[in-house]
Protein backbone atom coordinates (compact mmCIF):
# COMPACT_ATOMS: atom_id res chain seq x y z
CA UNK A 1 0.00 0.00 0.00
CA UNK A 2 1.06 3.59 -0.45
CA UNK A 3 0.39 5.39 2.60
CA UNK A 4 0.38 9.29 2.37
CA UNK A 5 1.36 11.05 5.78
CA UNK A 6 0.42 14.78 7.55
CA UNK A 7 0.10 16.40 10.81
CA UNK A 8 3.53 15.93 12.02
CA UNK A 9 6.15 18.20 12.03
CA UNK A 10 8.59 16.03 10.61
CA UNK A 11 11.61 13.43 11.75
CA UNK A 12 14.30 12.59 12.73
CA UNK A 13 15.14 14.64 15.56
CA UNK A 14 12.19 17.00 15.60
CA UNK A 15 10.84 17.70 19.09
CA UNK A 16 7.32 16.61 20.31
CA UNK A 17 5.64 13.49 21.02
CA UNK A 18 3.33 12.93 17.34
CA UNK A 19 7.01 13.28 15.79
CA UNK A 20 8.58 10.40 17.99
CA UNK A 21 5.43 8.45 17.64
CA UNK A 22 5.40 8.71 13.57
CA UNK A 23 9.26 7.89 13.63
CA UNK A 24 8.80 4.63 15.44
CA UNK A 25 5.27 3.86 13.80
CA UNK A 26 6.48 3.86 9.93
CA UNK A 27 10.22 2.77 10.24
CA UNK A 28 8.19 -0.90 11.43
CA UNK A 29 5.74 -0.17 8.69
CA UNK A 30 7.93 1.28 5.60
CA UNK A 31 9.32 -2.83 5.19
CA UNK A 32 5.51 -3.37 4.19
CA UNK A 33 4.19 -0.02 2.42
CA UNK A 34 5.44 2.49 0.73
CA UNK A 35 5.71 5.44 3.46
CA UNK A 36 5.56 9.27 2.57
CA UNK A 37 5.86 12.28 5.60
CA UNK A 38 5.11 15.33 4.40
CA UNK A 39 7.20 17.30 6.67
CA UNK A 40 7.01 21.14 7.41
CA UNK A 41 10.62 22.95 6.01
CA UNK A 42 11.63 24.90 8.99
CA UNK A 43 11.48 22.39 11.33
CA UNK A 44 13.69 19.81 8.98
CA UNK A 45 17.30 19.77 10.50
CA UNK A 46 19.28 17.95 8.01
CA UNK A 47 19.95 14.76 9.28
CA UNK A 48 19.24 11.15 7.99
CA UNK A 49 17.22 7.98 8.93
CA UNK A 50 18.19 5.01 7.60
CA UNK A 51 14.88 3.62 6.16
CA UNK A 52 13.04 3.81 3.04
CA UNK A 53 10.57 6.12 4.09
CA UNK A 54 10.00 8.77 1.44
CA UNK A 55 9.76 12.58 2.45
CA UNK A 56 8.09 15.78 1.10
CA UNK A 57 9.58 18.71 2.43
CA UNK A 58 7.52 21.83 2.05
CA UNK A 59 7.57 25.61 3.40
CA UNK A 60 5.49 26.13 6.04
CA UNK A 61 4.81 29.31 8.65
CA UNK A 62 5.52 29.56 11.90
CA UNK A 63 2.97 31.14 13.20
CA UNK A 64 0.78 29.86 15.75
CA UNK A 65 -3.06 28.84 14.99
CA UNK A 66 -1.65 28.57 11.22
CA UNK A 67 0.84 26.84 10.80
CA UNK A 68 -0.76 23.48 10.75
CA UNK A 69 -3.82 25.19 8.91
CA UNK A 70 -1.38 26.02 5.51
CA UNK A 71 0.54 22.95 5.86
CA UNK A 72 -2.30 20.62 5.39
CA UNK A 73 -4.07 21.83 3.10
CA UNK A 74 -1.10 21.96 0.55
CA UNK A 75 -0.69 18.23 1.94
CA UNK A 76 -4.40 17.75 1.01
CA UNK A 77 -3.72 19.16 -2.47
CA UNK A 78 -0.70 16.89 -3.21
CA UNK A 79 -2.74 13.83 -1.87
CA UNK A 80 -5.16 14.49 -4.33
CA UNK A 81 -2.57 15.04 -6.96
CA UNK A 82 -0.95 11.67 -6.32
CA UNK A 83 -3.89 9.69 -4.68
CA UNK A 84 -2.12 7.39 -2.38
CA UNK A 85 -4.46 4.12 -1.41
CA UNK A 86 -4.57 5.65 2.23
CA UNK A 87 -4.32 9.22 3.85
CA UNK A 88 -3.03 8.82 7.57
CA UNK A 89 -3.34 12.11 9.39
CA UNK A 90 -2.17 13.15 12.98
CA UNK A 91 -4.29 15.73 14.71
CA UNK A 92 -7.56 16.46 14.83
CA UNK A 93 -6.54 20.16 13.39
CA UNK A 94 -5.24 18.55 10.09
CA UNK A 95 -8.41 16.63 10.27
CA UNK A 96 -10.29 19.53 8.86
CA UNK A 97 -9.20 18.60 5.33
CA UNK A 98 -10.58 15.06 5.99
CA UNK A 99 -14.30 16.24 3.71
CA UNK A 100 -11.92 17.56 0.54
CA UNK A 101 -9.68 14.14 0.32
CA UNK A 102 -13.35 12.39 0.74
CA UNK A 103 -14.91 14.11 -1.83
CA UNK A 104 -11.99 13.31 -4.58
CA UNK A 105 -12.66 9.65 -3.39
CA UNK A 106 -9.51 8.83 -1.31
CA UNK A 107 -9.45 6.97 2.01
CA UNK A 108 -8.46 8.16 5.19
CA UNK A 109 -7.26 7.11 8.63
CA UNK A 110 -6.77 9.61 11.62
CA UNK A 111 -4.97 9.12 14.93
CA UNK A 112 -6.29 11.35 17.56
CA UNK A 113 -3.70 11.77 19.91
CA UNK A 114 -5.31 14.59 21.74
CA UNK A 115 -8.15 17.37 22.42
CA UNK A 116 -5.91 19.81 21.06
CA UNK A 117 -8.67 22.55 22.24
CA UNK A 118 -8.05 22.26 25.69
CA UNK A 119 -4.59 23.49 26.08
CA UNK A 120 -4.35 27.22 27.13
CA UNK A 121 -2.54 28.21 24.42
CA UNK A 122 -5.22 28.76 22.78
CA UNK A 123 -7.70 31.35 22.72
CA UNK A 124 -11.71 31.17 22.31
CA UNK A 125 -11.77 31.40 18.44
CA UNK A 126 -9.17 28.77 17.70
CA UNK A 127 -10.75 26.42 20.45
CA UNK A 128 -14.14 27.05 18.73
CA UNK A 129 -12.16 25.82 15.53
CA UNK A 130 -10.82 22.93 16.47
CA UNK A 131 -13.49 21.58 18.62
CA UNK A 132 -15.12 22.26 15.05
CA UNK A 133 -12.70 20.80 13.53
CA UNK A 134 -12.35 17.23 15.45
CA UNK A 135 -16.02 17.34 14.99
CA UNK A 136 -15.18 16.61 10.91
CA UNK A 137 -12.73 14.55 11.25
CA UNK A 138 -13.83 12.15 13.30
CA UNK A 139 -17.13 12.15 10.93
CA UNK A 140 -15.95 11.85 7.85
CA UNK A 141 -12.67 9.91 8.29
CA UNK A 142 -12.69 5.87 6.95
CA UNK A 143 -10.97 4.70 10.01
CA UNK A 144 -10.10 6.29 13.39
CA UNK A 145 -7.15 5.19 15.78
CA UNK A 146 -7.20 6.67 19.66
CA UNK A 147 -4.10 6.27 21.55
CA UNK A 148 -6.09 7.46 24.77
CA UNK A 149 -8.90 4.68 25.50
CA UNK A 150 -10.75 7.43 27.55
CA UNK A 151 -10.83 9.40 24.81
CA UNK A 152 -12.70 6.60 22.69
CA UNK A 153 -15.19 6.24 25.01
CA UNK A 154 -16.27 9.46 25.09
CA UNK A 155 -17.55 8.81 21.42
CA UNK A 156 -20.62 8.49 20.00
CA UNK A 157 -21.55 4.94 18.79
CA UNK A 158 -20.96 5.86 14.84
CA UNK A 159 -17.19 7.05 15.99
CA UNK A 160 -16.59 3.86 18.12
CA UNK A 161 -17.95 1.49 15.03
CA UNK A 162 -14.77 3.16 12.81
CA UNK A 163 -12.47 3.37 15.74
CA UNK A 164 -9.28 1.17 17.48
CA UNK A 165 -7.87 1.78 20.20
CA UNK A 166 -3.62 1.53 19.43
CA UNK A 167 -1.57 3.01 22.65
CA UNK A 168 1.79 4.70 22.47
CA UNK A 169 4.92 2.56 21.97
CA UNK A 170 8.38 2.69 23.28
CA UNK A 171 11.90 2.18 21.39
CA UNK A 172 14.91 1.39 23.56
CA UNK A 173 17.91 3.94 23.12
CA UNK A 174 20.89 2.22 24.22
CA UNK A 175 22.72 3.84 27.06
CA UNK A 176 25.90 5.66 25.92
CA UNK A 177 28.75 5.81 28.75
CA UNK A 178 29.39 9.44 27.43
CA UNK A 179 27.82 11.50 30.05
CA UNK A 180 28.84 14.63 28.36
CA UNK A 181 25.70 16.18 28.93
CA UNK A 182 25.68 16.14 32.92
CA UNK A 183 28.73 17.78 32.93
CA UNK A 184 27.41 20.76 30.25
CA UNK A 185 24.93 21.42 33.05
CA UNK A 186 26.98 20.50 36.03
CA UNK A 187 24.81 17.81 37.07
CA UNK A 188 25.63 14.82 39.57
CA UNK A 189 23.87 11.73 38.89
CA UNK A 190 20.62 10.61 40.74
CA UNK A 191 21.15 14.25 42.40
CA UNK A 192 18.61 15.67 39.99
CA UNK A 193 14.44 15.68 39.34
CA UNK A 194 13.49 15.58 35.45
CA UNK A 195 10.93 17.19 33.21
CA UNK A 196 10.79 16.40 29.81
CA UNK A 197 8.56 18.25 27.24
CA UNK A 198 8.30 21.27 25.08
CA UNK A 199 8.00 24.41 26.65
CA UNK A 200 4.08 24.86 26.29
CA UNK A 201 1.65 26.08 29.33
CA UNK A 202 -0.19 22.81 28.97
CA UNK A 203 3.13 21.15 30.37
CA UNK A 204 2.59 22.71 33.60
CA UNK A 205 6.03 23.70 34.06
CA UNK A 206 5.06 26.23 36.47
CA UNK A 207 3.69 24.37 38.76
CA UNK A 208 7.03 22.03 39.07
CA UNK A 209 9.28 25.33 39.52
CA UNK A 210 7.01 26.65 42.17
CA UNK A 211 6.98 23.46 43.90
CA UNK A 212 10.30 22.77 43.81
CA UNK A 213 11.05 26.27 45.23
CA UNK A 214 8.89 25.15 48.22
CA UNK A 215 11.61 22.38 49.23
CA UNK A 216 14.36 24.75 49.54
CA UNK A 217 16.42 21.72 48.41
CA UNK A 218 20.28 22.75 48.59
CA UNK A 219 22.38 20.05 46.84
CA UNK A 220 19.09 18.73 44.20
CA UNK A 221 18.85 20.39 41.02
CA UNK A 222 15.58 20.16 38.31
CA UNK A 223 16.75 19.94 35.04
CA UNK A 224 13.45 20.81 32.44
CA UNK A 225 14.63 19.30 29.21
CA UNK A 226 12.45 21.05 25.98
CA UNK A 227 12.41 23.25 23.57
CA UNK A 228 11.25 26.30 23.18
CA UNK A 229 8.87 27.70 19.96
CA UNK A 230 6.30 29.63 20.10
CA UNK A 231 5.70 30.18 23.55
CA UNK A 232 8.89 32.59 24.56
CA UNK A 233 6.60 34.84 26.91
CA UNK A 234 5.99 31.55 28.61
CA UNK A 235 9.16 30.60 28.95
CA UNK A 236 10.38 34.17 30.34
CA UNK A 237 7.92 33.06 32.89
CA UNK A 238 9.50 30.21 34.05
CA UNK A 239 12.76 31.70 34.45
CA UNK A 240 11.78 34.82 36.50
CA UNK A 241 9.97 31.79 38.75
CA UNK A 242 13.17 29.87 38.80
CA UNK A 243 16.14 29.48 41.69
CA UNK A 244 19.44 29.02 40.67
CA UNK A 245 19.13 25.05 40.58
CA UNK A 246 16.63 25.04 37.76
CA UNK A 247 17.80 24.32 35.09
CA UNK A 248 16.93 24.81 31.28
CA UNK A 249 18.75 22.41 28.90
CA UNK A 250 16.72 23.28 25.49
CA UNK A 251 16.03 20.79 22.62
CA UNK A 252 18.23 17.74 23.14
CA UNK A 253 18.95 14.90 21.27
CA UNK A 254 17.54 11.44 21.73
CA UNK A 255 20.69 10.09 23.53
CA UNK A 256 20.98 13.00 25.39
CA UNK A 257 18.00 12.54 26.69
CA UNK A 258 18.31 9.31 27.81
CA UNK A 259 21.34 9.95 29.72
CA UNK A 260 19.45 12.43 31.58
CA UNK A 261 16.41 10.01 32.23
CA UNK A 262 19.15 7.22 33.69
CA UNK A 263 20.59 9.53 35.73
CA UNK A 264 17.71 11.24 37.31
CA UNK A 265 16.83 10.68 40.81
CA UNK A 266 12.76 11.05 40.16
CA UNK A 267 10.54 12.11 36.88
CA UNK A 268 7.74 14.24 37.18
CA UNK A 269 5.13 14.85 34.75
CA UNK A 270 3.42 17.95 35.60
CA UNK A 271 1.28 18.40 32.47
CA UNK A 272 -2.12 19.61 32.57
CA UNK A 273 -3.39 17.72 29.03
CA UNK A 274 -1.68 14.88 27.75
CA UNK A 275 -3.40 12.50 25.12
CA UNK A 276 -0.81 9.57 25.57
CA UNK A 277 2.31 10.74 27.38
CA UNK A 278 5.24 9.35 25.34
CA UNK A 279 7.59 10.87 27.97
CA UNK A 280 6.58 8.71 30.68
CA UNK A 281 6.76 5.61 28.90
CA UNK A 282 10.36 6.79 28.10
CA UNK A 283 11.14 7.00 31.68
CA UNK A 284 9.75 3.77 32.90
CA UNK A 285 11.93 2.06 30.09
CA UNK A 286 14.98 3.65 32.15
CA UNK A 287 13.91 2.89 35.64
CA UNK A 288 12.88 6.12 37.11
CA UNK A 289 11.12 6.63 39.85
CA UNK A 290 8.03 8.78 38.92
CA UNK A 291 5.51 11.35 40.00
CA UNK A 292 2.56 11.95 37.88
CA UNK A 293 -0.43 14.72 37.88
CA UNK A 294 -3.13 12.65 38.00
CA UNK A 295 -5.22 13.01 35.41
CA UNK A 296 -6.83 10.54 32.64
CA UNK A 297 -3.67 10.16 30.51
CA UNK A 298 -1.34 9.10 32.71
CA UNK A 299 -4.32 6.64 34.38
CA UNK A 300 -4.09 4.96 30.85
CA UNK A 301 -0.71 3.17 32.65
CA UNK A 302 -2.38 1.53 35.54
CA UNK A 303 0.30 2.22 38.10
CA UNK A 304 -0.20 2.45 41.68
CA UNK A 305 -1.01 5.44 43.78
CA UNK A 306 1.99 6.93 45.08
CA UNK A 307 2.77 7.36 41.38
CA UNK A 308 0.31 10.32 41.42
CA UNK A 309 -0.23 13.85 43.17
CA UNK A 310 -3.40 15.67 43.12
CA UNK A 311 -3.96 17.07 40.29
CA UNK A 312 -2.53 20.65 39.41
CA UNK A 313 -2.33 20.56 43.15
CA UNK A 314 1.38 22.60 44.09
CA UNK A 315 1.18 21.62 47.40
CA UNK A 316 0.61 18.31 46.94
CA UNK A 317 3.36 18.09 44.14
CA UNK A 318 5.62 19.61 46.79
CA UNK A 319 4.96 17.59 49.42
CA UNK A 320 4.98 14.12 47.47
CA UNK A 321 8.40 15.26 45.93
CA UNK A 322 10.08 16.06 49.45
CA UNK A 323 8.84 12.60 50.58
CA UNK A 324 10.15 10.56 47.26
CA UNK A 325 13.40 12.32 47.79
CA UNK A 326 14.34 11.50 50.89
CA UNK A 327 13.94 7.83 50.20
CA UNK A 328 16.96 5.85 49.54
CA UNK A 329 17.41 5.41 45.92
CA UNK A 330 16.71 2.93 43.57
CA UNK A 331 15.70 2.05 39.73
CA UNK A 332 12.34 0.37 39.13
CA UNK A 333 11.55 -2.09 36.72
CA UNK A 334 8.01 -1.57 34.76
CA UNK A 335 6.20 -4.28 32.40
CA UNK A 336 6.25 -2.33 29.05
CA UNK A 337 5.12 -5.36 26.81
CA UNK A 338 2.43 -3.44 25.48
CA UNK A 339 3.70 -0.35 24.05
CA UNK A 340 6.18 -2.46 21.96
CA UNK A 341 6.18 -0.84 18.33
CA UNK A 342 6.50 -4.36 16.81
CA UNK A 343 2.79 -4.92 18.11
CA UNK A 344 1.64 -1.40 17.18
CA UNK A 345 2.86 -1.67 14.04
CA UNK A 346 0.95 -5.01 13.46
CA UNK A 347 -2.42 -3.41 14.71
CA UNK A 348 -2.13 -0.27 12.59
CA UNK A 349 -1.68 -2.66 9.59
CA UNK A 350 -5.04 -4.66 10.52
CA UNK A 351 -6.79 -1.14 10.35
CA UNK A 352 -4.87 0.06 6.95
CA UNK A 353 -6.48 -3.35 5.60
CA UNK A 354 -9.77 -2.97 7.17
Amino acid sequence: MRIFVFGTRGFPNIQGGVEKHCEALYGKLCDSSQITVFRRKPYVNGDKIDSSISFIDLPSTKIKGFEALIHSFLCACICIQKRPDIVHIHNIGPGLFIPLLRLFGLKVVLTYHSPNYEHSKWGVVSKQILKFSEFIALSCSNRVIFVNRFQLDKQNQSVKLKSSYVPNGITKIEVKCDNSILTKFNLIENEYILGVGRITPEKGFIDLIKAFDDLELEDTKLVIAGGVEHETSYYELLKKNSNKNVVFTGSLSSDELAILYSNARLFVLSSHNEGFPLVVLEAMMYGCDMLLNDIPATRLLELSDDYYYEKNNIHSLSNIINNKIKRSFRRHTYDLTKYDWDIIAQQTKTVYKS
